[in-house]
């Protein structure tokens, strides 16, 4: 009897490293597809964007490019407008970051109550996320001008005593139409996501704070906030990427005017290599981009993180 247990063991063996190499080559060959997309849309881009940027290659040229070493980099940081659209991105994103959590937030404490017509809210908050950019940028295009509906429901408001302002042509409105646009568009996707993480809760710990007489605040503040420490985390890094990377709402609404008073460094980039075809130096604007992001984001989930 423990002989032959002992000429099955080798083919048990056998058999599991056959198993375990099958598993192996299905699981390799489920990633391939994914690998070779990150591969073409990711890692290419970003190896040509550094191999560009120390160029002086265009879009269009009968010469080929040469290597100019930091040449694009001087230029960069020499440039106005290049500081102009850190400023601006900046103040986007400082304003849509803490307003647009806070108010997806709110929106998620309201539609989470157990009420009749809940689900109502929930598809109209979330409409606006499913509808193109683009055509949210046409739409509010229109409601901003000079005789559009925002200014013909201020003046209707106070009865014809105030005319709203000519909204994405005055350098003093322009960014905070969009910002307001962005939020209002944006707001209803990270709704979806604050109400995911306040459903993990336990209910059992709102069921122990009701009976220590805790009021809807302690509540919140100890219950509910600390719950959602993961989803608190994704949504601020979310909404900071989107911010960083503002471009559609620009290019469609004002092309970063006027006087660059809402020009953006995704949309200079975009900007300086397609439309003035300065190849390399919009490869130096996203390399610059890249490392802003990365370092924001770095630092934000650094102060963000889980504290032992």
């Amino acid at each position: 009897m423990i002989a032959a247990l002992e000429r099955l063991r080798p083919v048990r063996r056998t058999r599991t490293t056959n198993a375990r190499r099958r598993e192996s080559l299905t699981a390799l060959g489920m990633a391939t597809p994914a690998v070779v997309l990150l591969i073409v849309f990711l890692v290419v881009p970003v190896a040509l964007a550094f191999a560009l940027a120390f160029t002086d290659a265009r879009l269009i040229s009968p010469t080929p490019a040469r290597f100019v070493g930091l040449r694009n980099f001087t230029l960069l940081f020499q440039d106005p407008v290049f500081y102009k659209s850190l400023r601006n991105t900046a103040y986007f994103a400082a304003v849509v970051v803490p307003l647009q959590a806070g108010l997806a937030l709110v929106l998620a404490l309201l539609v989470n109550a157990k009420v009749r017509g809940v689900n109502f809210f929930r598809t109209v908050y979330f409409l606006p996320v499913v509808t193109s950019m683009v055509v949210v940028s046409l739409l509010w295009t229109f409601l901003y001008r000079q005789d559009g509906l925002v200014n013909h429901v201020i003046s209707a408001l106070t009865l014809g005593h105030v005319h709203g302002p000519d909204w994405l042509g005055d350098p003093a409105t322009a960014m905070p139409a969009i910002i307001l646009m962005s939020v209002w568009q944006g707001v209803g996707f990270h709704m979806i996501i604050w109400l995911a993480g306040l459903q993990t809760i336990p209910a059992e710990l709102y069921e122990a704070a009701d009976l220590d007489g805790a009021t809807r605040w302690d509540r919140f503040r100890h219950v509910t906030w600390p719950g959602l420490r993961a989803t608190r985390t994704f949504v601020l890094v979310t909404i900071t990427i989107a911010a960083f990377s503002l471009f559609t709402q620009i290019r469609v609404m004002t092309q970063g005017g006027p006087l660059d008073s809402t020009t953006t460094v995704v949309y200079q980039a975009v900007h300086t290599g397609y439309d003035q075809q300065q190849t390399a130096y919009a490869a130096a604007i996203s390399l610059v981009f890249f490392v802003l992001v990365l370092s924001v984001s770095l630092v934000q989930r650094f102060l963000t993180r889980e504290k032992d």
